[in-house]
């Protein structure tokens, strides 16, 4: 198939001023601001009400792993691929389990990021620091995976006129702009009309889809011809895998800094529940949606490698745009929503950087600095975070899925200081450290020893390597804490 661009000069023209309209929101979220303080630069003055917040958590996790990489997994996967319609459900309840109480603390104490319920909670700078470096790799890697993704929208958006790179370094400086002018209120703002855009976009594809191709009902005789073990289900192994992604996304994506960020942003108690009651719905219309395109996709378009399934979505796209060209200025409203998903969800990570690094390192090192100054070393930090993140983007040639993985592979390591420290007040400090430094070196000894061509299985007995990790993590924790009392120190502070 001839490579072709999928928007007219009329769409470049679109896109172009709709991206370049969210620097006048930034400009709009720096005006807005009350006070120059972090609290207001990183919380949006912890005021949002339920539509705001709905949509820039929906805007936040959906992302460009769920347009390009989810259905990638699915043309690739077929019948197992539907477990992701699971795990973006179990994430919900993992935020119910901690986020009320997390939520009531944080207008207590004032706490910014995730470090600083740490610190609060378990009394120690070691502690709060280890977690810091895992969650700034962590969310780095998040970035990663969605500039990719960005770069492959803009290159089919543009058939080739704008490169990989080029579209990558545009759309990166397009976002560093917004976030460092107006901090989490711009951010939230973009994520409004980002959300939107993406509900929409969603709604749009599968229904085109389903209408010009027939859907799943025709495409079942073709899968059987051109994939026979499509509809299978999964080996014992399989299982185990699902169960493992299931338990690695349920402790790792909880505990995202950036969406911690938006627990404490919320306006009240009440309107953090409502909206954690919206987005239980959300992977019915978006995940199962998006599933159901790439399994379409590898009926219309079969034969692509790993690399060429990532962009199923996208030749789809352009397959239609051919055949019908009527349709044609639809698919701007698309690919305005695939690129306002991972906008949103990288400028959240970025300004979540941003704070951890601010507050909660160089807020060790400088613990005078005056709220103004720690404000002004947080925008230079995503300058410099986005500018390292892109060259990498660029130059690594991992699968968008793959990078999700070894992202949470590292997360999910911090998620017991969260879910057991928010309700076991005689949790120590070193019982956690310990479970979290065995815990990630398990992870990374399985991740590293399968890069370096040791005879180790990336998922061995199909399990994730940071779900071993995790294992272990818990295992330690619940042994140190049994034979090292907690200290009074810890228990009085967050008691």
């Amino acid at each position: 198939m001839d490579t072709q661009p999928l928007l007219s000069t009329g769409g470049m023209i679109y896109m172009g001023l709709y991206l370049f309209s969210l620097i006048g929101i930034g400009l709009a979220g720096r005006f807005a601001r009350k006070e120059n303080t972090m609290a207001d630069f990183y919380l949006a003055g912890r005021g949002m009400g339920v539509f705001v917040l709905f949509l820039t958590l929906y805007a936040t996790q959906y992302s460009g792993n769920t347009l390009i990489g989810f259905t990638g997994r699915a043309y690739r996967e077929g019948f197992t691929a539907l477990v992701t319609v699971t795990f973006m459900t179990v994430i919900i309840g993992a935020y119910l389990i901690f986020a009320p109480k997390l939520y009531r603390l944080s207008k207590e104490h004032n706490y910014i990021t995730v470090g600083d319920f740490i610190q609060h909670r378990f009394q120690s700078t070691t502690l709060t620091v280890t977690i810091t470096v895992i969650a700034i790799i962590a969310l780095g890697n998040y970035i990663l995976t969605n500039l990719k993704a960005i770069g492959f929208i803009i290159v089919a958006a543009t058939g080739g006129q704008v490169s990989f790179a080029q579209g990558i370094i545009v759309l990166s400086l397009i976002m560093v702009i917004y976030e460092t002018l107006g901090g989490m209120r711009s951010v939230a703002w973009t994520d409004m009309i980002q959300g939107v855009l993406l509900l929409f976009g969603v709604f749009f594809i599968f229904i085109t889809i389903q209408s010009e191709y027939g859907g799943l009902v025709k495409m079942s005789e073709q899968i059987k011809n051109i994939r026979p073990d499509f509809w299978q289900p999964p080996d014992w192994e399989g299982k185990r895998l699902w169960l493992s992604t299931i338990i690695i996304v349920f402790f790792g994506i909880s505990v995202y800094p950036h969406a911690i960020q938006r627990i404490y942003a919320a306006r009240d108690e009440k309107t953090l529940r409502r909206s954690f009651q919206i987005m239980i719905f959300m992977p019915l219309v978006t995940t199962l949606f998006m599933i159901i395109v790439g399994i379409v996709g590898a009926t219309q378009i079969p034969g692509l490698d790993r690399q060429g399934s990532e962009q199923i979505t996208l030749l789809l796209l352009n397959d239609l745009a051919q055949k019908i060209p009527a349709i044609s200025w639809l698919l701007v409203i698309f690919l305005s929503a695939a690129v306002a998903a991972i906008m949103s969800t990288v400028d959240s990570a970025l300004l979540a950087i941003s704070s951890l690094v601010t507050q909660d390192l160089y807020g060790k090192v400088k613990p005078g600095s005056s709220q103004s100054h720690l404000t002004w070393v947080g925008k230079i930090v995503s300058w410099i975070i986005m500018a390292g993140v892109v060259w990498l983007a660029i130059a690594l040639p991992q699968t968008i899925w793959r990078l999700f993985e070894i992202k949470l592979e590292l997360l999910c390591q911090i998620a017991p200081s969260i879910f057991l420290g928010i309700h076991l007040k005689s949790l120590s400090a070193k019982s956690i450290l310990t479970g979290i430094l065995l815990g990630t070196s398990v992870a990374l000894f399985i991740m590293i020893g399968n890069w370096a061509g040791l005879a180790i299985d990336a998922k061995p007995w199909g399990v994730h390597a940071g779900v071993w990790g995790l294992m272990v993590n818990f295992a330690a924790i619940g042994a140190c804490n049994y034979f090292m009392n907690g200290t009074t120190r810890n228990q009085t502070a967050f008691g």
